[in-house]
């Protein structure tokens, strides 16, 4: 499906990386409209004739975007030009009411950008090993951890899943959830008394807007078989339907 000689946006860091992990999926789904890879570095891209914006994995992201007097994390890899970059085009996104979907970092970003926070080291906050989100390769995904979904969110009704298991490489989550979103799925595994369990999703409240984001990789797992590359297809299917 492609809506006319509307574009999809696809922000990245690499724009190599993204043609080798994110395009086959959204191609895959259908997907046949043209596809403008944007980076740091690029000019603002013009949303006037964009059909949605994808939101790709990577580095870190400051905290002074959600509090200026949290200090950068030990273990923390900042990509502030790539923050710079991203939140006024996720801010505009926002304003035309465009379907976005986030993934890992991409969630992140976007939950940022709507006014929420982050936990800038999972393994610091939880109190976890620091290899209990962070597993496989975009080759290889390590299916390491389940994720609950809430049942009556829509995620749930688009991905056909409650529990479902998913590949996880990250370090940083979602704290305080902007106030535009709600959050979706969580790792029921990792827990705080204070925020509860890890954030996994999140969604947009209001139920006209197409707006998702996901802590794990469904581009890597769209070619499984079983329920995670079930749900890794059915995401994508999604948002290709959304684009028009």
């Amino acid at each position: 499906m492609s809506s006319g000689n509307s574009k999809l946006l696809v922000s990245c860091k690499n724009k190599s990386g993204a043609e080798k992990h994110y395009l086959p999926a959204l191609e895959a789904a259908g997907w046949t409209g043209p596809t403008l890879l944007v980076a740091p570095g690029d000019p603002a891209p013009d949303l006037a004739g964009a059909a949605g914006l994808l939101l790709t994995g990577g580095y870190d992201i400051h905290p002074r975007h959600w509090d200026a007097d949290e200090p950068v994390h030990s273990k923390a890899e900042v990509d502030a030009e790539r923050d710079d970059f991203e939140l006024p085009l996720i801010r505009a996104a926002w304003e035309r009411n465009l379907p976005i979907l986030g993934i890992c970092r991409g969630e992140q970003i976007l939950n940022v950008a709507l006014g929420g926070s982050m936990i800038q080291d999972v393994p610091d906050h939880y109190g976890c090993e620091d290899t209990r989100h962070q597993h496989g390769t975009p080759e290889v995904p390590d299916m390491h951890h389940r994720v609950q979904l809430a049942p009556g969110s829509r995620l749930r009704s688009l991905l056909g899943e409650d529990v479902f298991l998913v590949n996880s490489r990250h370090h940083q989550a979602v704290k305080r959830v902007a106030p535009p979103l709600v959050a979706v799925g969580w790792h029921l595994d990792t827990a705080h008394p204070d925020t509860g369990p890890i954030i996994e999703a999140v969604e947009a409240a209001d139920p006209k807007r197409w707006v998702f984001g996901v802590q794990w990789h469904p581009e890597n797992l769209v070619n499984l078989k079983g329920p995670a590359g079930d749900a890794a297809r059915d995401l994508f299917a999604a948002f290709v339907e959304a684009l028009g």
